[in-house]
């Protein structure tokens, strides 16, 4: 029995270490977040997502939406009602790759307020993605075809 308990505090320890590894690592100072926002180059990592209807769900897998100069590159997963039904039903997600695109930046209270428009995909209409002093970001996702959903996670 002591041996089991012995087990449990060790499992915990190690647990909670990893934990408050995990959350420090995603912790950014502004200065940093401003240089990551400027170069246009970062990747918002997807933790959790809201649909419009259901409950939040939580991320087990990589998922993450690449900003780069020249492209936009998106691999985050979809729950939600559509309005229309994929014709490939592997392709449920939103997953592209847009070199087309208009790309604002707004300084704001809370952080930076961005603006992604694709142009060359039919589905998704616009990205808001608003980054926070501490690299925390939220993604909201506006489709002509399926509701709104949005994301929660950090920049890197």
């Amino acid at each position: 029995m002591k041996n089991i308990k012995i087990i449990k505090a060790i499992f915990l320890f190690f647990a909670v270490l990893f934990t408050g590894i995990t959350v420090n690592a995603q912790k950014s100072n502004p200065e940093e977040v401003q240089r990551i926002v400027d170069s246009k180059k970062y990747i918002f990592k997807a933790q959790t997502a809201y649909p419009l209807t259901g409950q939040s769900r939580q991320l087990t897998s990589d998922y993450d939406l690449t900003i780069t100069p020249n492209s936009v590159t998106s691999y985050l997963p979809y729950f939600g009602e559509a309005s229309i039904a994929p014709i490939d039903p592997t392709d449920g997600g939103l997953k592209f790759t847009s070199t087309n695109f208009e790309y604002k930046t707004t300084k704001s209270n809370k952080g930076w307020e961005i603006s992604i428009r694709p142009k060359d995909t039919r589905d998704v209409q616009d990205f808001s993605l608003t980054i926070f002093d501490n690299g925390n970001a939220s993604l909201t996702v506006n489709n002509a075809r399926r509701q709104s959903i949005t994301y929660s996670g950090y920049i890197k």
